[in-house]
C-alpha cells in the first residue's frame, strides 16, 4: 500500500500529474483543487497523499495535496454507485471544505448538480456520510491553500486546457467547448479550476 509518492512533477494536466520519484514516473489521477495547488510547480518536487484503485484490467492511483482530503475521497467511494472517477468529479465540482459542508448540512440539491448523481445518488451519499464528514479534521480551511492559474493566460489557452479536462472526465469535445465559451464570455477573468467547475454544473 503507498501512503503517498514525494518527487518531481514532471508533468501537470487538471485531471492528472506525472510525479517522478526514484526513477520512476507515477502518473496519478488528481482534482481540480490539486491542479490549482501545482499549478506552476512543474519540475519542482511536489508530495502526493495517494490511493491505489486495483481490479482485474486496471491499476489506478489518485492523489491529494491534503490526508483530509483523500480521506473525504475514500469515504466518497464507500457509497454504493460511487467509483473513483465519479468520487473524483465530485470533489472537482466542489472544494473539500465546500463538500464537507454541503453533506452535513444535508444540501442534497447543491450535491445533485455534479454531472451524473441525480438526487436519489445525491441523497445517498448524505445518509451514508452526513455523521462522517464531520470526524474529518481539514485543519486549516483547504480553500485556503488553493493557489489561482496564472490569470495572464491567453482565453484560447484556458479554453483548451479546459476542454481537454472536460474531454478526459467522458464529457463531449463540441459540447464542452460551447459551454466554455459561454463561461469565458461571461466570466473573461475566469482562472482553469472555475471554468471546469463552473461547466461540470452546466453540461
Amino acid at each position: 500500500m503507498i501512503d503517498y509518492i514525494n518527487g518531481q512533477l514532471t508533468e501537470l494536466n487538471p485531471t492528472y500529474a506525472v510525479v517522478e520519484a526514484a526513477g520512476v514516473g507515477y502518473e496519478i489521477n488528481i482534482a481540480l483543487p490539486t491542479f490549482s495547488a501545482f499549478a506552476g510547480k512543474e519540475n519542482q518536487v511536489v508530495k502526493l497523499y495517494v490511493t491505489e484503485i486495483i481490479r482485474e484490467d486496471t491499476h489506478d492511483l489518485f492523489g491529494f495535496t491534503q490526508k483530509a482530503e483523500r480521506q473525504l475521497f475514500i469515504l466518497l467511494m464507500t457509497v454504493s454507485g460511487i467509483g473513483g472517477n465519479t468520487a473524483r468529479m465530485i470533489m472537482s465540482a466542489y472544494t473539500a471544505g465546500e463538500l464537507r459542508q454541503i453533506i452535513a448540512t444535508g444540501n442534497s440539491k447543491a450535491l445533485s448538480q455534479v454531472k451524473g448523481l441525480g438526487p436519489k445518488t445525491a441523497q445517498r451519499i448524505i445518509v451514508d456520510l452526513k455523521d462522517k464528514v464531520l470526524k474529518i479534521d481539514f485543519g486549516n480551511d483547504p480553500t485556503e491553500l488553493l493557489l489561482d492559474v496564472d490569470l495572464a493566460s491567453a482565453d484560447n489557452e484556458l479554453k483548451t486546457e479546459a476542454v481537454s479536462a472536460l474531454t478526459m472526465l467522458g464529457f463531449a469535445a463540441a459540447a464542452s467547448a460551447k459551454v466554455v465559451d459561454k463561461i469565458l464570455k461571461a466570466t473573461p477573468s475566469a482562472n482553469v479550476e472555475t471554468i471546469i467547475r463552473q461547466a461540470l454544473k452546466m453540461l
